[in-house]
């Protein structure tokens, strides 16, 4: 619930900021820019504000700015975390018994929740107490496969809006071609009359909201296939972590 109120911030901060940009500088300065090729009786020009002008701009570059956000509160989660696979179950021993693993999991309750709730430790505790339900190894060892598997489902979960918003930000690009193709249509007789100006600009929002869209959502997907990235190598840290600081410990506790 934290978390969603968070993302729900940051859209309404992304909302702001990037309208607060658009008035400020982007419009007016586009407008100055065709107000100086009107006068001077030529095409708009190619620059950064008049491509970015248009709404669908706007709506594609808010939504990029909390993808961003989405994206770097996974990452930044993730890395703080990191360090709980270098940190032990008790270095001392090489074996664990039942007593012992009964006893952390007490002392583990009172360690602040980012280390309760850290996945990597979720999953070791499944594993615990799976074996202190049924004493089998194999079975504290499905328990961590299947905690490592949901593990894997939650990222994917918690990747959902930015696939969407991936998809979300071409298609309103694409929106804004095809309003500016239908303003130049309805254009055409002017065009036919000798003056191409009105369907020029029309012809510039249909590709420039296209242009900006694309480019954004190639940016967006880089940055959430390094996201991947690093959750798959959690999943492999995680099941790797369990193994050794567990089963291989208690594996060794039964052999004995």
């Amino acid at each position: 619930m934290l978390q969603a109120g968070k993302s729900l911030v940051a859209l309404l901060c992304a909302i702001v900021g990037v309208h607060v940009l658009y008035i400020g500088y982007i419009r007016p300065e586009a407008a100055r820019i065709l107000a100086e090729a009107q006068q001077l009786g030529d095409a708009a020009p190619r620059e950064f504000a008049i491509i970015l002008k248009d709404v669908e701009q706007q709506i594609c570059i808010t939504l990029m700015a909390w993808g961003v956000y989405l994206i770097l509160a996974q990452c930044f989660s993730i890395l703080r975390q990191r360090y709980l696979f270098e940190t032990h179950v008790d270095p001392a021993r090489d074996s664990f018994d039942k007593a012992f693993l009964t006893g952390w999991l007490q002392n583990f309750q009172e360690k602040p929740a980012s280390i309760r709730d850290a996945p990597q430790m979720q999953v070791l505790q499944a594993g615990i107490y799976r074996f202190l339900t049924t004493g089998s190894v194999q079975d504290a060892s499905d328990a961590i496969s299947d905690g490592v598997e949901d593990l894997a489902v939650k990222q994917e979960a918690d990747n959902s809006m930015i696939r969407y918003l991936i998809w979300a930000i071409p298609s309103i690009g694409f929106i804004g071609t095809v309003r500016g193709i239908g303003q130049a249509l309805a254009q055409a007789d002017e065009a036919l009359a000798g003056d191409i100006a009105a369907m020029t600009d029309s012809l510039g929002v249909a590709f420039n909201s296209t242009l900006v869209a694309l480019l954004l959502s190639v940016a967006l997907m880089f940055l959430l296939y390094q996201l991947q990235r690093l959750q798959d190598d959690v999943l492999v840290k995680t099941k790797d972590y369990c193994n050794r600081e567990f089963l291989l410990k208690v594996s060794r506790s039964r052999a004995t």
